[in-house]
C-alpha cells in the first residue's frame, strides 16, 4: 500500500521524542532532519518538501506543549495539520452543470489508468443517484473502445461509441445523446500518449472547446512519482485542469505524487483509486490521508465502507447488540459477521484504517484468511454453532475432517471465539463517559 515506507521513516523520527517533556529548538530541528530525508525518499518534490519543513519548524519551535499531549504528540499534531494543508485542506467535490447534462472529461498520459478509472467514476456515480454515460474518445490505443464496452459492461453503464471518428465529433454527438436519452452526467474516456506531445494536447483541447467540460480529471498514476508533477503541470498549462484523480494507490508506491501535485499546480485531488475491482474509489480526503500517512487510522473512511457494502436492518442490529452485551453470540453470529467483513475488501487493508495498525503491511495476511475459520463453522451441525460448549473430542475431531483442517485449528478458532465474546461484553458494559482499553486477541 501506498506511504507504508514514509510512515515507517515518520514513526521512527517521532520516537526519539518520546519522554521529552517540553520542545527545544535542536529536538525539533533534529526531526525535521528526519522528515525531510522521509519525504525526499517518498519522491516528493524537493521545493514542496523545503517549504514543508520550514513551515512545520516555524510552528515548532517555542512551542508551548499542552498539558495534554506529549512533546512528542504535539509535534505529530502540527505535522498532521501540514501534511492536511498540503494536500489540500479539505475534500474536493465534484461540480456539476446547472444544464441537464453535466461533462467531466478524464484526460492523462497512455497506462495512467484512464480507462478503468471511467467505469470506476460512472459506477460511483451510478450509486450516487445519477444516471451517467461512458464516451469512447480515444481511437489509437488498439482495443480502448473494447475495453471501455467491458469494464462499463460490467458496472451496469452505458458505452457511447462511433469507432474511429473524429474524437472531436464523437463527444458532441455523445452529449446531444445523453440529453435525449435522459443521462445526466457523461464522462469522456479520451486519448493519451506514452510521452505528451503536442497532436495530442491539440486534440484535447478541440475537445474541451466542443463541449466546454464541467470538470477536467487529469488521471495520474500514483507510481510515478515526481514525474506525475511534471505530467501535471504541463496538463494543467494546456488545459486549466479543474481537478485530479490518482489511480494504483494501493500500488507500491512511495506516494510523492500525492503529497506533490496539489502544492505544485494548486488543483486539488478529487479522487484516488484504491484496488483493482471496479468500486475501488474513493473521494480523497486530505485529512484521512495524512493520518493514515502518520499512522493514525482513517476510521472515517472504515465507517463508510461498512455503510455501503454491510447491510443490516434495524432489528437485526438492535439484536446483535444485545448479544454481544451478554456475551450470548453464537458462531452463526460470528460467521455471518466474517461473511459482512469480506464485503468491505482485503482484510489487510481494513485493518491498515485502525489506529495504530498503520505497520500491519509487515504482516502476511491473505485474503483468503478467513475462509478456514468459514469452512470449520460450515462443518458443524446447527445445534453445535449455537452451543460450542457441546463441541466435545470426537465431535472436533469429526469438524475437522469436514472442513478440512485439523483438531488444532478448531481448538484456536473456539479459543477465539470465546475471548471474542468476552472482549465485547467488557466493551458493552464499560460505564459511560469512560474510555476503556480494548486488547485485540491478534496473532494468536
Amino acid at each position: 500500500m501506498a506511504f507504508e515506507g514514509l510512515t515507517q521513516r515518520l514513526q521512527q523520527a517521532f520516537g526519539k521524542m518520546r519522554g521529552k517533556g517540553k520542545l527545544t529548538e535542536e529536538d525539533v530541528k533534529l526531526v525535521m532532519r528526519e522528515v525531510r530525508m522521509a519525504l525526499l525518499e517518498a519522491d516528493v518534490n524537493y521545493k514542496v518538501v523545503k517549504d514543508f519543513v520550514k513551515k512545520t519548524t516555524e510552528r515548532c519551535v517555542g512551542l508551548e506543549v499542552m498539558e495534554s499531549l506529549s512533546a512528542q504528540q504535539q509535534v505529530v499534531k502540527v505535522v498532521n495539520e501540514e501534511l492536511t494543508a498540503l494536500m489540500g485542506g479539505s475534500n474536493a467535490r465534484l461540480q456539476y452543470s446547472s444544464s441537464p447534462v453535466t461533462v467531466f472529461m478524464l484526460c492523462g498520459l497512455q497506462g495512467a489508468g484512464k480507462t478503468t478509472m471511467a467505469a470506476k467514476l460512472g459506477n460511483w456515480l451510478k450509486k450516487d443517484g445519477k444516471r451517467p454515460l461512458l464516451v469512447a474518445c480515444d481511437i489509437y490505443r488498439p482495443a480502448a473502445i473494447k475495453q471501455l464496452q467491458v469494464v462499463g459492461a460490467q458496472v451496469g453503464v452505458p458505452v457511447f461509441e462511433r469507432g474511429t471518428q473524429d474524437p472531436v465529433a464523437t463527444a458532441k454527438e455523445a452529449v446531444e445523446f445523453a440529453r435525449s436519452h435522459q443521462h445526466d452526467v457523461v464522462i469522456l474516456d479520451t486519448a493519451g500518449r506514452l510521452h505528451i506531445d503536442e497532436a495530442l494536447m491539440d486534440e484535447l483541447a478541440r475537445v474541451r472547446e466542443a463541449v466546454h467540460p464541467t470538470e477536467i480529471l487529469l488521471t495520474i498514476d500514483a507510481m510515478t512519482g515526481q514525474d506525475a508533477v511534471n505530467v501535471a503541470s504541463t496538463f494543467n498549462e494546456k488545459l486549466e485542469i479543474t481537478g485530479v484523480i490518482l489511480t494504483k494507490l494501493d500500488g507500491d508506491t512511495r506516494g510523492g505524487a500525492a503529497l506533490s501535485v496539489r502544492a505544485v499546480t494548486g488543483k486539488p485531488i478529487k479522487f484516488a483509486g484504491t484496488g483493482e475491482k471496479l468500486g475501488d474509489i474513493e473521494p480523497f480526503h486530505p485529512d484521512r490521508m495524512a493520518s493514515r500517512i502518520l499512522g493514525m487510522g482513517d476510521v472515517m473512511t472504515l465507517i463508510e465502507k461498512a455503510q455501503e457494502n454491510i447491510q443490516i436492518d434495524e432489528q437485526e442490529a438492535a439484536g446483535l447488540a444485545r448479544k454481544m452485551k451478554n456475551a450470548d453470540l453464537t458462531l452463526e453470529d460470528f460467521l455471518a459477521q466474517m461473511q459482512q467483513i469480506k464485503k468491505m475488501g482485503p482484510l489487510s487493508g481494513i485493518l491498515k484504517m485502525l489506529p495504530g495498525m498503520s505497520n500491519i503491511g509487515d504482516i502476511d495476511i491473505p485474503d483468503d484468511a478467513m475462509n478456514k475459520p468459514e469452512a470449520i463453522i460450515r462443518s458443524m451441525t446447527p445445534r453445535e454453532r449455537r452451543h460450542p460448549e457441546i463441541l466435545n473430542a470426537s465431535r472436533r475431531r469429526r469438524i475437522a475432517a469436514g472442513s478440512g483442517t485439523t483438531v488444532q485449528d478448531v481448538n484456536q478458532l473456539i479459543r477465539q471465539f470465546e475471548e471474542a465474546k468476552k472482549q465485547m461484553k467488557m466493551v458493552m458494559n464499560q460505564t459511560r463517559g469512560k474510555r476503556g482499553r480494548m486488547r485485540f486477541p491478534m496473532g494468536r
